[in-house]
């Protein structure tokens, strides 16, 4: 059985089939709400049901706040309609030459970039452009039909190459491979299959600065958008906050630094939360989210851009909003799970 779901304000109407996510229809039907990781381990594609029934699902009620589902928030990513839908999200202008589409994708480079983290650099192929907004995502189709998402780091080329940040989770049945050794390590030359892009994480047409926040590899798509600003001589002001553990997890310090060469009213502030004294780390410590808190205590002016682990970005949502007056509208994420957060 399928229902109809109308989205306010806009008026759009889409049907989901049996079985689907609100998400996965309103995308198939070429309506973007805002969205990330897809697997209800964030808070990205939240959004209020104001009539009808449906299925949440167990992630919702780990997310979100008690309050928020009192009031008829819920994830569109997990909720399954059991009637016609009213609910009310804001919807994503996307260019209409961006179409999300599966491919093969040759690995041409692997490097090290410290001992937990490779940068992959996939050739697409040529033929078409492959034209999406700096800070989205691909998702690599697994042999069994399991997926693993990764941002990518540089933003669109004519040469159709993407770049990809990906961190070794031991027993990732993907991140394994990559930093496998033998035959079991990822070749130069291997076909691999994508989908993409994916994703609501890139910048918006505005005057307002930017305060980047970002933990590990969520460096990747932040990188990607502050290429893009500075091959546009983008001139609005901008922070980025980039927290590691230890100083090693910052594995591209050195080409963070740069951009505050060559990107105008940009600053870099390096934080690392869990440093040990032969680190020998004499910069900002702490949760990185503190550090921005600490030095913007008023953020109603600003746009955030936050990208890292679930926590990372759930805990600098709630704090930017009760604490420096963020407005809701103005914080954009991309909150990526690990390889042990999914099937």
């Amino acid at each position: 059985m399928s229902f109809k779901v109308t989205v306010l304000p806009s008026k759009h109407e889409f049907t989901v089939e049996d079985g689907q996510s609100v998400l996965d229809a309103a995308l198939a039907a070429g309506i973007v709400l805002p969205y990330s990781c897809r697997d209800g381990a964030c808070s990205t594609c939240r959004g209020k049901v104001l009539e009808g029934t449906y299925e949440a699902g167990p992630a919702p009620a780990h997310i979100l706040p008690a309050e928020d589902i009192a009031n008829g928030f819920t994830l569109f990513c997990q909720a399954k309609p059991t009637s016609d839908l009213q609910i009310e999200a804001h919807e994503i202008r996307m260019a209409s030459d961006i179409q999300i589409r599966k491919m093969p994708a040759r690995v041409i480079d692997l490097e090290r970039a410290g001992n937990d983290v490779m940068i992959v650099t996939l050739q697409l192929p040529t033929a078409d452009p492959f034209n999406y907004y700096a800070g989205q995502y691909i998702e690599f189709i697994l042999k069994d039909g399991r997926r693993r998402s990764y941002s990518m780091a540089s933003p669109p080329a004519e040469s159709n190459r993407v770049e990809l940040h990906i961190r070794h989770m031991p027993g990732g049945v993907f991140t394994d491979h990559v930093f496998g050794a033998g035959d079991t390590q990822m070749k130069l030359r291997e076909i691999l299959r994508v989908e993409g892009p994916l994703g609501s994480f890139f910048l918006r047409d505005d005057d307002k600065p930017i305060v980047f926040v970002a933990s590990g590899t969520g460096f990747a798509p932040v990188k990607a958008i502050l290429e893009r600003m500075v091959a546009h001589g983008d001139k609005r002001k901008a922070v980025l906050y980039w927290g590691g553990r230890r100083p090693a997890d910052l594995y591209m310090n050195s080409v963070a630094k740069e951009f505050e060469q060559t990107l105008p009213g940009f600053r870099y502030v390096p934080v690392v939360s869990n440093g040990l004294p032969e680190d020998g780390w004499t910069g900002r410590v702490g949760f990185v989210h503190h550090a921005v808190l600490q030095d913007f205590p008023d953020l109603s002016g600003f746009q955030v851009y936050a990208c890292g682990t679930p926590l990372m970005v759930e805990s600098a949502r709630r704090d930017f909003k009760h604490q420096a007056a963020l407005s809701e509208e103005a914080f954009f994420a991309d909150a990526f799970t690990t390889e042990a957060d999914v099937v």
